[in-house]
């Protein structure tokens, strides 16, 4: 019979906390919403960002199965490495691969932000900025954007916060493929069973693909992903290599 009380007591303790902040944080933005806005991620360059987003996005989500499916991944692949490295080195590595996988997002997006930039005549962009600064935040809030297509595009680029765990929740999935590799893992659509290390490259793969297609309809933050995948990664050769941590 499914027991949850036992689930939540087998749970190492770090990975048990971190579960208990993300429902907290996701329960707390539909009762304190004008606070909790505050709290999400949005470009470096845009006016609204504040230092403090970096260390609280990754506790906040979308929507019911977004939280869902990182606090599943979670539990799956965060209870066996911190039951590896102990909590200390566990808690660092979740976070270190949260706020690298921002980073490496607002790098991205900065990128795009300029090359875009780079193909509108400079006093129209400067007239457009006028807008974006003024109104764009508030029209991504109401889920709205500007009818005109480059008015739209920049706001989106300016102003389109980012929240969810999934960036250091792919730094743990490449971990644990990195660790048990051959270990199988059941995958849901379809339902067969595949190997670690072929599932986190596979996805891998995916998520670079759909990154560097850049669909107007997409809004997952696919190099967010794979910057937590990459901090991940290097995190993990580096303990290999160096026995001397502080850990």
């Amino acid at each position: 019979m499914f027991n949850l009380s036992r689930i939540f007591q087998n749970m190492p303790p770090i990975v048990k906390n971190l579960l208990l902040v993300n429902v907290l944080f996701f329960v707390a933005q539909f009762t304190l919403e004008d606070f909790m806005r505050n709290l999400e991620l949005v470009p470096i360059f845009s006016e609204h960002f504040r230092p403090w987003q970096l260390a609280t996005y990754f506790f906040m989500h979308g929507n019911l199965p977004h939280i869902f499916f990182n606090m599943f991944a979670l539990i799956i692949f965060g209870t066996q490495l911190e039951r590896v490295w102990g909590p200390q080195k566990f808690l660092f590595f979740y976070l270190a691969c949260a706020i690298g996988a921002a980073l490496i997002h607002m790098l991205v997006g900065y990128l795009r932000l300029k090359s875009f930039e780079s193909t509108i005549d400079p006093i129209i962009l400067n007239e457009y900025l006028n807008i974006v600064q003024d109104k764009g935040y508030e029209l991504i809030l109401n889920s709205q954007n500007f009818a005109h297509p480059i008015l739209g595009k920049l706001n989106s680029l300016y102003n389109t916060p980012m929240v969810g765990a999934s960036g250091a929740i792919f730094g743990l999935l490449v971990a644990f493929g990195y660790i048990f590799p051959n270990t199988e893992l059941m995958l849901l659509f379809p339902p067969i069973p595949i190997k670690a290390k072929y599932f986190v490259i596979g996805y891998a793969a995916i998520e670079l693909y759909l990154g560097m297609a850049n669909s107007p309809s997409d809004n997952v933050a696919h190099f967010a992903h794979l910057g937590g995948a990459l901090i991940g990664i290097l995190i993990v050769l580096y303990w290999k290599k160096s026995r001397n941590s502080f850990f």
